[in-house]
């Protein structure tokens, strides 16, 4: 299997270009991107926040051992399960990918935000996860957490609503592992390099919901609920199997519903999830529409990309 990881600095000797494809889950990124790095002679960097995790396969719609010897693969099957990869690091891992690869880099996926973190330069202040502070601020309350934000981090409280318990806990982690505001710390600062996005979708909204549909059963015929059975064995109660689709059939394994419902209800949520995908990624003007169910898909994508990198020589 051709996955790959890259601990080493970008090697300056390429001249870096990315092609991005983003979009709703079940539109087909994976298909059309193999199709063009295959053209491209070129590799695809994931961006997607799941993908980077073993043994977490067939609910993840991971690219196949085939798929992945016919193209390299990057970022996926990095982390163990009971790891947890910061934005921090996926981007860093990213920009490495990028610099490394000899023809345009592919970056594919539905995490808007691994996808954003590249695109726009997002500057992520370099503070992993603290378990031991996160648990202190947290017994101390929601309101009481606000509080100590509107005094440290004024900027910040501005921003985060004193509802919000997560961006609140991350925005004073922060501040007390650095001494410095979050709101100080953030920011972007864009490659300099050439960038085309692509955004795959389905333009009529009963597509998109005929391919999340068929794609559950694939799933579940492919061994989903043997995976999820395996893995709630070997990890028991772990984060990444209350997550889409691992968390339905966990449901069904637990007795609380048979496997017809488990799999009504993962269409339904995956239906709502790529509703949500959608609305972060048409909010960026830049990023040029393709219906998945086209004909001649990869025709107007090929074109697309070829007037690209002759604006990018």
């Amino acid at each position: 299997m051709s996955t790959k990881v890259l601990h080493s600095s970008p090697s300056s000797s390429f001249s870096s270009s990315l092609i991005v494809i983003g979009g709703p889950t079940a539109t087909g990124k994976s298909g059309l991107a193999i199709a063009l790095a295959q053209q491209l002679n070129s590799s695809i960097i994931s961006a997607d926040s799941r993908l980077v995790y073993r043994e977490f396969n067939i609910g993840t719609a991971k690219p196949s051992a085939t798929e992945q010897q016919q193209v390299p693969h990057y970022l996926i099957d990095i982390c163990e399960p009971t790891e947890t990869l910061t934005l921090a690091e996926y981007q860093r891992q990213a920009r490495s990918a990028i610099g490394c690869i000899p023809a345009p880099a592919l970056l594919v996926g539905g995490t808007g935000l691994y996808i954003r973190s590249i695109v726009k330069g997002l500057k992520i202040p370099q503070v992993p996860p603290h378990a031991e502070l996160r648990s202190q601020l947290r017994s101390l309350g929601q309101s009481q957490c606000y509080e100590f934000l509107r005094q440290v981090d004024p900027a910040s409280a501005l921003k985060i609503h004193a509802n919000d318990p997560v961006r609140t806990l991350r925005a004073l982690e922060v501040f007390y592992v650095t001494g410095q505001p979050i709101s100080r710390q953030q920011g972007e600062d864009p490659p300099r390099y050439p960038i085309l996005q692509i955004g795959l979708d389905c333009f009529e909204p009963e597509a998109l919901e005929r391919r999340i549909a068929q794609r559950t059963q694939d799933m579940v015929a492919a061994g989903f609920v043997a995976e999820v059975e395996a893995l709630a064995e070997k990890y028991g109660d772990l984060p990444l199997l209350k997550t889409l689709g691992y968390r339905e059939i966990g449901q069904y394994l637990a007795g609380e519903i048979d496997l017809e419902a488990a799999k009504a209800l993962t269409v339904l949520h995956t239906r709502q999830f790529a509703k949500q995908q959608r609305t972060w990624f048409r909010a960026d003007p830049a990023i040029a529409w393709f219906d998945s169910d086209s004909p001649d898909l990869f025709a107007k994508v090929w074109d697309h990309v070829q007037r690209f990198l002759t604006q990018a020589l």
